[in-house]
C-alpha cells in the first residue's frame, strides 16, 4: 500500500472514530492512476450498511462541476460555444433584457438570475419544465454579464436547458452518454439517480440543529435576500438533509446538486486533466479564472473559472485547483500544477464547514 493510500485512510479512519463524520469517502487520481481510494464509517446509521468506495452520495453543489463538464464536453464536440447566446437555443430565455446572456455568463453566475421564487418547494425543484418556465420567464437582478453573482439553483437548470435544447436530450442522459458512461462510471455518477439505485446511496445527516434566525436577522444576510418576490435560498427547499435524503429530489434532474462517489468525481476531474474529455488548450480556458470580484449573492469575495471555483476554499486557495464545493461539506477538483484529481464525499452534511476537505486537500497536495 502506498504511502498516500495509508496516510489518506489513517485521516478518514481518525475522523469517523472521532466523531467528527459518520462515512466518509477520498479518492485521488493522477495521469489515469488510483492513487487513493479510502473510505470509513457507515453509510446509514439505521440500519449499519457499510460506507464503501462504491457508495454515492448526495453532493449539493459539488454537482456543479459535474454540469460544467458535460457543457465543457458538448463545446469541445462543436454543439455550442461559450459565447452562444442562450436565448439563441432558448428563445423564451429573453424575456425581461436577457437577450444578450450566454452560455459563458452561465457558467460564471452572471445571468444576473440567481433567484427562484421565495415559495419555492422540493416538488417544484423536481418539475424541470416549470423551474426552467420560471426561470426564463425571470427579471434579472443585474445586466446578464457585467456582475456575478452565485446562482445556487439556477445554475443547473440554465445550463442544464442549454444542453437539451442543443442535443434534444436531457442533462442526465448526456451525462451518461458524454462523460460518465465513456469514463466507466455510470453507475457511481449522477443526475437524477435511477429508482432501483437508491438503496445504494448515503444517508445523509445534519451536523448540528437547524439555524434558527429571527427574519430581520436573515433579512441582513446577502444569500437570502429577496428580489421582486426571488430569492436564492427558498427557505422551503434548502438542501439539509430531509431534503438530501428525497425519492423525488434523488431521482430528479436538479443539475446545481449530483449523486456521485468519489471515486467518480476524481476521475472525472483526472480526464478533464488527461485529455480524455478536453484538448489541453480548452483545458486551459475552462481552469483559467474568468470573472474575480465581490460575489453579488454570496457576498463574498470569488474568483471563477468556466463552471469552477479557483482554489476551491479561502484556505486551499491555490490558483492553479479548479473545481466545486457543496453545503454539505462536499468537494471535488483538479490541481494543473500537479496533475492530481482529488474527490471528497461524506454523508454528514457541515453546513458550508469545509474543515474535512481542506485537511485532506492539504495531505493530498502536499504529496503531489
Amino acid at each position: 500500500m502506498s504511502d498516500l493510500q495509508k496516510n489518506v485512510q489513517a485521516v478518514v479512519d481518525e475522523l469517523v472514530e472521532s466523531g467528527a463524520e459518520r462515512g466518509v469517502q477520498v479518492a485521488v487520481y493522477r495521469r489515469g492512476e488510483l492513487l487513493a481510494d479510502a473510505v470509513a464509517g457507515v453509510a446509514d446509521p439505521e440500519t449499519g450498511r457499510p460506507f464503501t468506495s462504491g457508495t454515492p452520495v448526495y453532493a449539493t453543489s459539488t454537482g456543479k462541476g459535474v454540469t460544467a463538464t458535460v457543457v465543457h464536453v458538448l463545446a469541445e464536440r462543436g454543439a455550442l460555444g461559450y459565447d452562444t447566446r442562450i436565448a439563441d437555443v432558448w428563445p423564451e430565455f429573453a424575456a425581461c433584457g436577457k437577450e444578450k446572456a450566454t452560455v459563458r455568463h452561465a457558467l460564471t453566475h452572471a445571468t444576473g438570475v440567481p433567484g427562484v421564487p421565495v415559495d419555492t418547494t422540493p416538488e417544484d425543484l423536481c418539475d424541470w419544465d416549470r423551474m426552467c418556465a420560471v426561470i426564463a420567464a425571470a427579471e434579472p437582478w443585474w445586466e446578464p454579464g457585467t456582475r456575478f453573482g452565485y446562482h445556487p439553483q439556477t445554475y443547473g437548470y440554465i445550463l442544464g436547458e442549454v444542453v437539451r435544447r442543443v442535443t434534444g436530450k436531457p442533462v442526465s442522459r448526456v451525462l451518461r452518454e458524454e462523460v460518465s458512461g465513456p469514463l466507466g462510471v455510470a453507475g457511481e455518477l449522477f443526475f437524477g439517480v435511477p429508482e432501483s439505485e437508491l438503496g445504494r446511496l448515503a444517508r445523509i445527516e445534519d451536523a448540528g440543529p437547524p439555524m434558527e434566525l429571527p427574519a430581520e436577522m436573515m433579512a441582513q444576510i446577502p444569500f437570502f435576500k429577496v428580489v421582486g418576490g426571488y430569492t436564492a435560498a427558498p427557505l422551503g427547499a434548502l438542501p439539509d438533509a430531509a431534503f438530501s435524503n428525497r425519492a423525488d429530489v434523488l431521482t430528479s434532474d436538479i443539475p446545481a446538486g449530483a449523486t456521485m462517489t468519489a471515486r467518480a468525481a476524481a476521475r472525472m476531474y483526472d480526464a478533464l486533466l488527461g485529455g480524455e474529455l478536453v484538448s489541453a488548450g480548452r483545458l486551459r480556458e475552462l481552469s483559467s479564472p474568468a470573472v474575480s470580484g465581490v460575489d453579488e449573492v454570496a457576498g463574498n469575495p470569488a474568483t471563477l473559472a468556466l463552471g469552477y471555483s479557483v482554489g476551491l476554499t479561502e484556505e486551499i486557495g491555490l490558483p492553479t485547483v479548479f473545481g466545486a464545493a457543496g453545503s454539505g461539506g462536499t468537494a471535488a477538483f483538479a490541481d494543473t500544477a500537479t496533475g492530481i484529481s482529488v474527490g471528497v464525499m461524506k454523508n454528514r452534511a457541515s453546513a458550508g464547514d469545509f474543515g474535512t476537505v481542506e485537511r485532506i486537500a492539504r495531505l493530498v497536495l502536499r504529496a503531489g
